[in-house]
């Protein structure tokens, strides 16, 4: 009997494809290929009704009433948004779900995504109240992101309104962003108001996965890791850089704390002049962790009213390279989080950096209504184009 190549599409549905007993991969491979190029949509997919994805908590109706009714009784309380808390946005059957989300974030899978806040229901302040009142159930704490006790990010490409020596860092632009760590938080998480015309996928991968690859073909570059780094802080201390390591094995656990552009530059944030260069092992060492995370990487189908928690300790993040248009613009809100009660122990070396996020009173806290550039990654000038 004939076959085809799965290289080839078939004219006669009636004609078996391709494929043996034994798996070929290279054959998958092509199929693979040959399929989503002739129909890239497949991947956006629905699943089956009634099938979960693991790691999607879909609210209900009533769930979303009783955020709702958070909402307009904070705003009735009179309260600083800095004050939202489980007590004064109140979620009686939510709350408790969130926190057994909050366990598996921190003992468990180390994600998960709540889908979806109607986000046209509402205004702007009324969108960062329920975000910040929705993620005090999961971890209660918000870390500064920012002078002045912004502790909201907005994630947007501004390329528009400030030139690339303006930027530094790759949140504030369509470039991809690579595999890293955000420096000093427990919990990462991002709201997504807007999702990008094209592109701009959303990616996690575990950065145990990671330390298990290197451990077991190159210990070397483990070692690498687990030794001290100099670590650009452009400008924020009077050397110029802190030393640490970037991998650490502390109470039974791996963490890996890093961020490419600490030791590269990016755009407006050059590297800083009289830092020693990193070594050639070191090179291998932060490509390493990046190719294996991408190899390693799920891609989270994010949709607009989307809220995305990860374990910043164990799981690395990710963004694909993405297109805007005049009719859609990608646009993240980001809090820092972290839990007293779930948290891990963190190491010594990087106790200075969560003092420093989490030393801001629930009344110092701002929270931006519009996006600006953080003061951690404004280039050295940083006036808007006129």
């Amino acid at each position: 009997m004939s076959s085809i190549s799965p290289t080839a599409k078939s004219s006669d549905p009636r004609v078996q494809p391709d494929i043996s007993y034994h798996p070929d991969e290279a054959k998958w491979e092509a199929r693979t290929a040959r399929r989503l190029s002739e129909d890239p949509d497949l991947v956006k997919v629905p699943l089956p009704a009634g099938f979960p994805a693991e790691w999607v908590y879909a609210l209900s109706a009533e769930e979303l009433k009783e955020i709702d009714d958070a909402v307009k009784h904070f705003n009735g309380t009179g309260l600083h948004t800095g004050l939202a808390s489980p007590t004064t946005f109140p979620l009686p059957t939510l709350g408790p779900t969130l926190r057994t989300l909050s366990e598996e974030l921190h003992n468990g899978r180390g994600f998960f995504v709540l889908r979806t806040i109607p986000i046209e229901a509402y205004s702007r302040s009324d969108i960062v109240l329920l975000y910040a009142g929705i993620s005090s159930h999961v971890a209660p704490l918000r870390g500064l992101q920012d002078a002045n006790g912004g502790v909201l990010s907005h994630i947007k490409d501004l390329s528009a309104t400030f030139t690339p020596d303006k930027i530094g860092g790759p949140a504030y632009t369509t470039d991809k962003q690579v595999f890293h760590t955000d420096q000093g938080a427990d919990i990462v998480s991002l709201f997504a108001l807007e999702t990008a015309k094209e592109g701009g996928v959303s990616r996690i991968s575990s950065s145990w996965r990671v330390y298990n690859e290197l451990a077991e073909t190159r210990p070397d570059l483990v070692r690498t890791l687990a030794e001290p780094w100099d670590v650009d802080e452009f400008g924020k201390t009077p050397q110029g850089y802190t030393s640490r390591p970037l991998l650490y094995h502390h109470q039974n656990r791996i963490i890996i704390q890093y961020a490419r552009r600490y030791f590269t530059g990016f755009q407006g944030l050059p590297r800083s002049p009289g830092i020693p260069p990193i070594t050639e092992g070191q090179a291998e060492a932060l490509d390493a962790l990046h190719f294996l995370a991408s190899r390693f990487s799920l891609g989270l189908n994010f949709q607009k009213g989307d809220i995305q928690f990860i374990n910043n300790l164990s799981i690395f993040h990710a963004r694909d390279v993405f297109r805007d248009d005049e009719t859609q613009q990608r646009h993240l809100l980001r809090l820092w989080l972290s839990d007293p009660a779930l948290g891990w122990e963190i190491p010594n070396e990087l106790k200075p950096l969560w003092e420093r996020t989490f030393d801001v009173e629930p009344e110092e806290q701002t929270f931006a209504l519009e996006p600006v550039i953080r003061d951690a990654v404004k280039g050295r000038r940083v006036d808007a184009k006129n």
